[in-house]
């Protein structure tokens, strides 16, 4: 029986569009920087993959900063910029920002000062979406972007943060979007790349695919494709909550992405219930994938007022597009099965 993954919120599986836009860009050979046809060539693959990025997130070509990543694109943000930030933060952005900001039992945020202030659009464990205020100085909008409604223009951002593997690009590569005026100090010098704000020989292959992977997350959030999603998520979370009535639902009464869920049974560490829907043929998580592995409460439910049993217990489970009812269904037998002889054992 083939496996089940059920870890999208860690990283998307490539989309076909995405694909073959990297495929038909591996024969461009020159270096984007070079004058000549070849590097004008590479150099124009670039362009129109900004263009198409910023077209996807409601900004301006100009607003589009290539980097490495969403860890690269935060430091770039944040790094000196002593920001406010709240518990709930990817690590990745939290390495930068205090943990200043109030975080109530649902996961959301409040922004007393919000030019101050970090703010994340859509958390990676429970999927709670917040409300960002207007004059936000930055925001981590990788999870949301694609699932969510969002435009760079209208959300009164600075700056926001994106990785492409969240919505079916490539790994290794993502933008720092920034609103034209606000200052920025390239932390990568050396070439005169991205407008002097970030060195380095571009991604050309990976910003290819980037772009053709956006404008596919797009399109599928303009046809509603994933109410469909949320629809199968919800049934997976009534069904495994029929196994186990004291599951706890992190964010459940708040606004969630549609294909996230996160919950507890207390006192079954996380750890465990990842291995045991590993040898089902699943994956899952229990957390965020850049903190996965280290034994730990979850640092975004211990925020959110849950004591150490149910953060030390929680999983993550997200779907994608691609996800079928049968797939969600096989996972929800699985895990009740393994749970009741859990319950068994400790009897």
């Amino acid at each position: 029986m083939s496996r089940i993954y059920l870890d999208h919120n860690a990283t998307a599986p490539l989309r076909p569009e995405a694909r073959e836009a990297m495929i038909a860009t591996m024969d461009v050979t020159g270096n984007p920087s070079s004058v000549h046809a070849e590097g004008r060539a590479a150099k124009a693959v670039i362009e129109r993959a900004r263009a198409e990025i910023a077209e996807a997130a409601g900004a301006a070509s100009a607003d589009i900063v290539f980097v490495s990543g969403a860890t690269e694109a935060a430091a770039l943000a944040l790094d000196g910029r002593g920001l406010d930030g709240a518990a709930v933060e990817h690590d990745a952005v939290a390495a930068w920002v205090s943990d200043a900001l109030p975080v109530d039992g649902q996961g959301g945020v409040t922004v007393a000062e919000p030019a101050r202030s970090v703010l994340q659009l859509a958390n990676s464990e429970t999927g709670v979406i917040q409300s960002l205020p207007q004059g936000l100085a930055v925001s981590d909008i990788t999870q949301g972007f694609g699932r969510v409604p969002f435009a760079f223009d209208w959300s009164g951002l600075d700056m926001a943060i994106l990785s492409a593997h969240k919505f079916g690009g490539p790994k290794g590569v993502g933008v720092l979007i920034l609103r034209r005026g606000t200052d920025l100090a390239a932390r990568i010098r050396g070439g005169g790349q991205e407008m002097g704000r970030r060195a380095g020989t571009e991604n050309v292959i990976g910003i290819a695919g980037m772009a053709a992977a956006a404008r596919a997350a797009q399109r599928d959030l303009g046809k509603g494709i994933w109410s469909r999603v949320k629809t199968l998520r919800d049934r997976m979370e009534q069904a495994v909550e029929n196994a186990a009535p004291d599951l706890i639902f992190a964010g459940r009464g708040a606004a969630r992405l549609p294909n996230t869920s996160c919950f507890a049974a207390a006192g079954w560490k996380g750890e465990t219930q990842v291995m045991a829907m590993d040898l089902a043929g699943i994956a899952i998580s229990a957390g965020s994938a850049c903190s996965s592995g280290k034994v730990r409460a979850s640092r975004v439910l211990t925020a959110m007022g849950y004591e150490s049993d149910v953060a030390q217990s929680a999983i993550r489970v997200s779907l994608g597009v691609e996800t079928t009812e049968e797939q969600v269904m096989r996972f929800a037998d699985a895990w009740s099965s393994a749970y009741r002889k859990m319950r068994a054992r400790a009897a």
